[in-house]
């Protein structure tokens, strides 16, 4: 078995599990397909093709609904509010983002806050997709209920992530993608499946103490609302941990406040839909003068700040979004590379679903 599958075969394969195994319309198929194989190519397996069992399981408890058209509920030429009427994450994200940005472009500025949808894959993919048309995007989300706030012990806010693109003027994009939590729980599964401890300080348990074992973790964190991820700065505010706080609770205001949406403490009730809730903004270059020029004047600081001094044994400073990048282009020429476990979980749902298996997956 080797550990890397070609790009296409793999956005192929997940597309037809999503079709024949999930239920999912062709174009919900792609479009999910297309967010998840971007994860895992640009180094982000948290987010990749893994997060089918999660997407199964939402499909099994009722939270997602494939085929529902998103509505929407209130607008003006500048702004949107979307009802997802329970549907596919990503289906309900384009929907939203396509819309705004046809309305960017012809008023200059879109916002479009949405609610009653499902977990939309990496939040700089939507950013990104924003930013390709010369604007300026940011893709907010609430989540599961999965971190604490600054000296509370109840998981009550998700790990709600925030990403920024900005066009650059040598063709690339500068984009920030960051879970306002030390990290998302994504990668805490993912010790747990490769059965590795956590390092310290990403987690407390139902006390309120950092704690490293993931497995036990991951028991503690379906089985109560206590315990949960520290946001950025840690535990207390010695560290800062109050401003990480601060930055998910935004998060929070603008998906689920302005979409009159659920709180993610209340997001995937028994029985219920998922109740996610997203925010989009798509802002136009040319309304601070000329976009190349901007352009140009972002890269240049970007090269100044790339380019400057470097830390004891240290040989470069990387600009948020470089490595992911850099992955993605290495992924398209020599494979995307798949864990064993993740490897093992599409043979078994190809076989479920009578999907052929691809090379490099094995058997």
């Amino acid at each position: 078995m080797t550990d890397h599958v070609d790009y296409t075969d793999l956005l192929n394969l997940t597309a037809t599990l999503l079709e024949r195994g999930y239920g999912y319309t062709a174009t919900e198929a792609q479009i999910t397909a297309k967010v998840l194989v971007e994860a895992d190519a640009r180094g982000i397996p948290s987010h990749g093709v893994s997060r089918l069992a999660f997407y199964r399981a939402n499909l099994d408890q009722g939270h997602a609904k494939p085929g529902s058209i998103p509505k929407i509920v209130h607008e003006t030429p500048c702004s949107l509010v979307v009802d997802g009427l329970a549907g596919v994450g990503c289906y309900v994200a384009d929907f939203t983002v396509r819309k705004a940005i046809l309305k960017a472009k012809t008023v200059g500025v879109c916002q479009a806050a949405v609610r009653n949808s499902n977990h939309y894959g990496i939040a700089g993919y939507w950013a990104e997709i924003i930013a390709q048309e010369d604007m300026i995007g940011m893709a907010f989300t609430n989540t599961y209920i999965a971190g604490v706030p600054t000296f509370g012990n109840l998981r009550i806010l998700g790990t709600n992530p925030i990403a920024v693109a900005i066009p650059q003027g040598n063709g690339q994009i500068f984009l920030l993608d960051m879970a306002t939590t030390t990290v998302t729980h994504g990668k805490v599964e993912l010790y747990d499946r490769r059965h590795k401890p956590m390092p310290h300080g990403w987690v407390v348990d139902e006390r309120g103490k950092v704690v490293t074992d993931a497995t036990a973790f991951e028991k503690t964190f379906y089985q109560t609302n206590f315990g949960g991820h520290l946001y950025i700065g840690g535990e207390g505010e010695e560290s800062g941990g109050h401003k990480g706080f601060g930055l998910a609770l935004l998060v929070e205001l603008l998906s689920s406040g302005l979409s009159l949406g659920a709180s993610s403490l209340n997001t995937f009730p028994k029985g219920g839909n998922g109740e996610i809730t997203h925010f989009f903004s798509a802002t136009r270059l040319d309304l601070f003068g000329d976009p190349s020029a901007i352009k140009d004047h972002v890269a240049e600081i970007l090269r100044a700040i790339r380019e400057s001094g470097k830390a004891e044994g240290h040989d470069r400073i990387y600009i948020h979004g470089e490595k992911e990048a850099e992955a993605r282009e290495k992924a398209l020429k020599d494979g995307v590379f798949l864990d064993e476990a993740t490897q093992n979980y599409l043979n078994k749902l190809a076989a479920e679903y009578g999907a052929p298996s691809i090379k490099g997956l094995g058997s």
